[in-house]
């Protein structure tokens, strides 16, 4: 996987500090959360390139969990904890972050070999954690990310969708009947390649 700049300081920052610690969805949500303010502080339109750089971020995040001997599905809710909440400190459109967030740990985990459908439910776990910090509404989070989470899984093909979908379906710790909201709605067939538009 060749990564941005962007993607590339995250994943060398996560290895740096999150290596080795005890909490690894801690660790790396706190890493996460750092690298996103700075990087949206230096971005001048936050409202587009922003959000589209939190995608690189998550997928930074998601790059490095081999280097760190962690999970992919750890790293991924604490990637996508933490960028909502650094979307927030910097006043960004949680929901927008939160659906690409969810979208870039989804995507780089395919990218990366992870078990895809684990790492979308952890990542939309990350998305509740985090809406509850931020003031966001549950069922908003839960919408966005599961979204965000379809939408990613379909663009690397129909089966990754299915899995998916199934994950999401069958996750005890996700709020099922949010979940039959958000992806009765989103895009049944896969092949798409495009981000989330906000």
């Amino acid at each position: 996987m060749i990564l941005s700049d962007i993607a590339e300081g995250t994943k060398n920052t996560l290895v740096t500090t999150v290596k080795g610690a005890s909490d690894v969805a801690t660790a790396t949500r706190d890493a996460v959360k750092t690298q996103t303010v700075g990087t949206l502080k230096d971005i001048a339109d936050i409202s587009t390139a922003g959000m589209d750089a939190v995608v690189q971020v998550t997928t930074g995040a998601v790059a490095g969990a081999g280097e760190i001997g962690a999970s992919v599905g750890s790293v991924a809710k604490g990637a996508v904890t933490g960028t909502i909440l650094g979307v927030s400190e910097v006043q960004g459109d949680v929901l927008v972050a939160t659906k690409k967030a969810v979208w870039g740990t989804v995507k780089a985990s395919a990218e990366v070999g992870g078990e895809v459908g684990e790492v979308a439910v952890a990542a939309v776990e990350g998305a509740i954690d985090a809406a509850g910090q931020v003031g966001v509404k549950t069922e908003d989070a839960v919408r966005e990310a599961a979204v965000g989470a379809v939408d990613a899984a379909d663009a690397v093909g129909t089966e990754v969708g299915a899995a998916v979908r199934r994950a999401l379906l069958s996750a005890a710790s996700l709020p099922r009947d949010l979940i039959e909201a958000a992806i009765g709605g989103s895009k049944e067939e896969g092949g798409e390649e495009e981000q989330p538009s906000a």
